[in-house]
């Protein structure tokens, strides 16, 4: 951002001019002040954090005595009606959207903040830019009069965290969702009095410290840990790195999660530590438990298991590729003392699928929640293969009455796509499908109505039956 230049003169009155002062530059600590320059006039809206976005004008106060410019922002500039996504609703301009001929790429740099405006040139909100990146320009505010700083972070942290206190009874969350919660580019998970930070965008990355600031100012965390670690990051030019601020660490944070107990590595763990989206959907799992044989198959931490357990599961396997993960899956048993009916088996899933199949295992509930096989849309054909194979093993595994708890959180695989996908596996194993609950993720990954891209995540109940 350009440095705020003020012209004043010294004919202001002495008292006014200090207060007037005062307020710039403890609210905008860049401003230049320069002498008097007579004969400029200017209306201007100042706009304080302190007095929570409400404007001050200075046009009588400066009249014809003083000019302040407070354009700091540079401008990019959309080609024609590529606007109307953005103006719908929309938070990412791509880069063959902008007129490249009025406001070059190349002359702006990763993160830079700027003003996004139509090709006739009115501006519709700020945000920053990536040159090198496809998704190079995110929208932050519609307000011209606002910049991603401290006082913006501020304010929506603050209307993130109205909502989560309404929704849960205890600080174990997801507090920023990134285009959802008007962040894009930053994700945060609350445990108690630790967060874990995700920045995935350039403009993100450059307002770090803001970030830090504004988090201690609303929350008050005990540490705070950036895992900026995500793939995501190689798309926007951004080096990997696993930083601790405030505070050193613990090696492990708790969490607690429909009245279950869990313990996970900060560090070591996959993304964030947790997976705090499927809460619901766990939470729907522990009626259809009680007195079952389970198998939690891509268990990690035992999310799923050990709250079956704990839900009166007679028998849960837990099978997941990492043993690092079980070993905690098998603590999480025991915090919560359901270890005398947890199993784990360390094993490549499509390998013990098949291997159960051969030994004619029988479970009366399988829940299939595996990683993102579907990344990209490059990825469509081969990954729905694996979401195709990995529910014909399960079918095959369940009971004449059993129930198979099948998710995604591929963006590119639809709610309706692995629905047909289902019904085709029942059919080819020769089993009758019903469909009892459909599931989504939790509120506090809300899902932006004009922003597609944050729904990600689905989940079908289905009642697996003989056909006849």
């Amino acid at each position: 951002m350009k440095r705020i230049i003020l012209f004043l003169t010294a004919k202001i009155k002495a008292p006014v001019r200090k207060g007037f002062l005062t307020t710039l530059l403890r609210t905008r600590p860049e401003t230049i002040i320069l002498p008097h320059c007579a004969g400029y006039f200017l209306y201007v809206t100042f706009f304080c954090a302190k007095n929570q976005g409400k404007s001050f004008i200075f046009n009588k106060l400066l009249g014809d005595r003083g000019i302040i410019l407070m354009n700091t922002l540079a401008t990019i500039v959309l080609r024609k009606n590529e606007d109307r996504r953005l103006r719908a609703g929309h938070a990412w301009v791509f880069s063959n959207e902008i007129d490249v001929n009025k406001t070059p790429l190349s002359e702006f740099q990763a993160g830079q903040q700027v003003v996004f405006q139509d090709y006739r040139g009115k501006a519709f909100g700020n945000g920053y830019v990536n040159p090198h990146s496809l998704i190079c320009g995110r929208l932050v505010t519609r307000s011209s009069h606002h910049v991603l700083d401290k006082s913006l972070l501020v304010h929506r942290l603050k209307t993130a965290l109205s909502i989560r206190a309404v929704l849960f009874d205890k600080p174990y969350y997801r507090l920023i969702y990134g285009e959802s919660d008007g962040l894009p580019g930053l994700v945060v998970d609350r445990f108690g009095d630790i967060l874990v930070a995700q920045i995935t965008t350039a403009g993100m990355e450059n307002v770090k410290d803001h970030i830090i600031t504004a988090l201690e100012k609303v929350l008050k965390p005990r540490c705070l840990i950036f895992r900026n670690d995500s793939p995501s990051r190689k798309l926007e030019g951004l080096e990997d790195y696993v930083e601790s601020v405030l505070a050193p660490p613990p090696e492990e944070a708790e969490l607690e999660e429909n009245h279950t107990r869990f313990v996970f590595p900060l560090r070591a763990g996959q993304k964030t530590g947790w997976f705090y989206d499927h809460r619901l959907n766990r939470a729907r799992m522990r009626v259809y438990i009680r007195g079952k044989r389970v198998l939690d198959l891509f268990s990690y931490l035992g999310g799923w298991g050990i709250q079956a357990a704990s839900a009166g599961a007679n028998e849960v396997v837990c099978i997941d590729a990492s043993e690092p993960a079980l070993d905690y899956a098998r603590r999480n048993a025991q915090r919560n003392n359901v270890g005398s009916r947890v199993s784990t088996h360390r094993s490549d899933i499509f390998d013990a699928l098949k291997t159960m199949r051969e030994e004619r295992a029988r479970f009366d509930v399988i829940i299939v929640d595996p990683p993102a096989f579907i990344r990209r849309k490059k990825d469509i054909a081969t990954g729905t293969e694996a979401y195709r194979r990995v529910n014909q093993l399960a079918m095959s595994l369940l009971h004449k009455d059993g129930l198979l708890i099948s998710a995604s959180c591929s963006y590119h695989m639809e709610r309706r796509s692995l629905k047909t996908l289902l019904a085709q596996v029942s059919r080819h194993v020769d089993r009758q499908l019903q469909i009892l609950e459909q599931g989504h993720q939790g509120p506090d990954h809300p899902v932006h109505p004009s922003i597609p891209e944050t729904e990600y995540l689905k989940a079908y109940f289905c009642r697996v039956l003989p056909t006849g």
